[in-house]
């Protein structure tokens, strides 16, 4: 195997390859561009033209979706995957993936569209790092773009895979991507209607990608995530990087979609969200629930009906999302 192909090992151990570029037997290139970064290219008579950003990491302890770009990265590298698309490996934060750590000194999926340049730190200098990488990955012009952060959750969840599809005023979510979500084994979608920082609203509103965040189970460290299953995830990626996808049918039986509702946005140290410690995701909420109150008597009581729970979370720094109420989408407009 092609020492490029170790890009985990080499990332944990915070080392540089002796040979930043290397070709396979088929001759896809390999190409070291950074701590984390890799760029596959296949051979120019091989090239379907698909753009296809794999990113994991952003958060150092969710470990399984760094296993499954590993083990992706290694078969190409043993000319097992013989590509045709065009990749971009990324491991988001190897500082914190390097320690267990959800990140370093701030959480790296906060500090993205130009957050980084009013923040400072390491996790700082990596989000303007990686948008820097995405933006030359994409400036490619006349081919498709697809970027997949692949993440795991704090918490468990009644949906133990979904994904959240960012928002980008005038622009229409597409039935065609969501049939992929589905086909890769997602349960649910999450349809965002107002703008984020996270690292894939980046690649979507600033870059013109198809890009989504996709949650794929709870958190372990390395080597124990025996009770997160990508497989079907992994099986779909495979055929994305070899051009081999099945026939699309566009059905998204099965899938359900939710809507944002409304942030809960913690003001102040006096926040208090009253859910338990261990209330996972999806979590229904009934209606007139006081969910969380802060100083200056503002209260989130629930007025939705079907309302759920995602990412609750007290202790995020004052100014930053709390939670999210999300319902199920009515009649989303798709493209």
């Amino acid at each position: 195997m092609l020492a490029l192909g170790k890009l985990l090992e080499l990332t944990l151990a915070g080392r540089e390859p002796a040979e930043k570029t290397q070709l396979t037997v088929d001759g896809v290139r390999m190409r070291w561009l950074t701590e984390g970064a890799l760029e596959v290219r296949p051979p120019e008579a091989r090239d379907n033209g698909m753009d296809l950003l794999l990113s994991a990491g952003i958060h150092g302890n969710e470990t399984a979706p760094i296993e499954l770009l590993d083990r992706l990265l290694q078969a190409i590298a043993r000319g097992v995957i013989k590509p045709r698309a065009r990749i971009l490996f990324l491991f988001g934060n190897p500082g914190a993936m390097r320690t267990g750590a959800r990140f370093v000194e701030e959480d790296l999926n906060r500090l993205f569209s130009g957050r980084h340049e009013s923040s400072s730190g390491p996790e700082a200098l990596r989000a303007c790092e990686l948008e820097h990488l995405a933006e030359t990955f994409f400036s490619l012009p006349e081919r498709s773009r697809l970027h997949y952060d692949l993440h795991t959750a704090i918490r468990g969840s009644k949906i133990e895979q979904f994904a959240l599809y960012p928002y980008k005023e005038g622009r229409a979510h597409s039935r065609a991507e969501l049939s992929r979500l589905r086909a890769a084994g997602m349960e649910a979608v999450l349809l965002q209607n107002k703008p984020s920082i996270v690292f894939s609203a980046y690649t979507y509103d600033q870059l013109g990608a198809e890009a989504f965040t996709l949650e794929l189970g709870k958190a372990r460290p390395f080597g124990q995530n025996g009770g997160v299953n990508v497989e079907r995830l992994e099986l779909r990626l495979q055929q994305m990087i070899e051009g081999a996808e099945p026939p699309a049918d566009d059905s998204l039986e099965g899938l359900q979609l939710f809507s944002v509702a409304r942030e809960v946005i913690k003001h102040s140290d006096g926040f208090i969200l009253h859910l338990p410690a261990d209330v996972e995701n999806f979590c229904e909420l009934p209606k007139g629930y006081l969910l969380a109150q802060d100083t200056g008597k503002i209260r989130w009581v629930i007025e939705e009906e079907g309302a759920r729970i995602i990412f609750p979370n007290p202790k995020v720094k004052n100014g930053l999302r709390a939670g999210m109420i999300i319902e199920p989408a009515r009649a989303p407009a798709l493209a």
